[in-house]
């Protein structure tokens, strides 16, 4: 992989601290404790689904960029960060659910201090008090980090291939323009991890990245989303091909 690629366009966070959390756990463990956890489920996620990454009309940069994928398990935003380069690892973040992911100490110790997540209220409405989801998504990518997130709001389990987009997406684009939106098909993992499962089926997956969706002077929020909803559709097709060709 060439050196330039990884060459870092927008500021970014030292690579061996974070931006401190809202609300972060009182009793953190040390630093080293999480980095050698987030390793070893690195190590165990592309050893068990023996992932495969394709970059497709898009390479891997080291500038704030948010990775919009399909959501099937709650194992989607490890195996996409997981085959990132360890340059990008180390300043992108995913984008989660604050009430799964502070419910249990040892899940509170892996969103926060593993991964480094940013947590987010789903149930926040207009009246509720506390930090608006757009703006705190806008705040990382104007510090230099990147974004993981998932656009359908919840895990899919139903036959469709995706559920509808909501509109954090369309927002945060308006937010940031000059922030990379890369669609990224993530593929098998929900039979791997379905939901309600502990323990994991082993079964090949993959991970497609796709050309950055550029918003259109003026779209609208529909029509931004339908693209975006399209382009992931689009590398569902082209990751399918290629398998049955494989």
């Amino acid at each position: 992989m060439a050196t330039e690629l990884l060459k870092p366009r927008f500021p970014a966070w030292p690579s061996n601290s974070a931006p401190a959390l809202p609300d972060a756990d009182p009793h953190p463990r040390p630093r080293w404790l999480a980095r050698g956890v987030a390793q070893g489920i690195r190590a165990f996620a592309r050893a068990f689904t023996g992932v495969r990454a394709t970059w497709r009309g898009v390479a891997p940069e080291a500038t704030p960029t948010v990775y919009f994928a399909n959501h099937t398990s709650h194992g989607d935003f490890v195996l996409l960060w997981s085959v990132l380069p360890a340059a990008l690892r180390a300043r992108t973040r995913p984008v989660a659910a604050a009430d799964y992911w502070l419910g249990s100490r040892l899940r509170r110790f892996i969103g926060e201090q593993v991964f480094q997540a940013l947590l987010i209220d789903r149930e926040r409405g207009a009246d509720t008090r506390g930090p608006n989801p757009v703006q705190s998504m806008a705040r990382c990518l104007r510090t230099g980090q990147s974004l993981i997130l998932f656009p359908e709001g919840t895990r899919n389990t139903g036959e469709a291939r995706l559920l509808p987009f909501k509109g954090g997406l369309f927002h945060l684009a308006q937010a940031c323009p000059n922030a990379r939106l890369v669609p990224v098909w993530i593929d098998n993992l929900g039979r791997v991890l379905p939901k309600g499962s502990l323990v994991p089926v082993p079964l090949a997956c993959s991970v497609v990245f796709g050309e950055p969706l550029v918003r259109q002077a003026g779209e609208s929020k529909a029509g931004f989303l339908a693209r975006a909803e399209a382009a992931l559709l689009a590398l569902a097709e082209t990751n399918e091909t290629a398998a049955t060709r494989g």
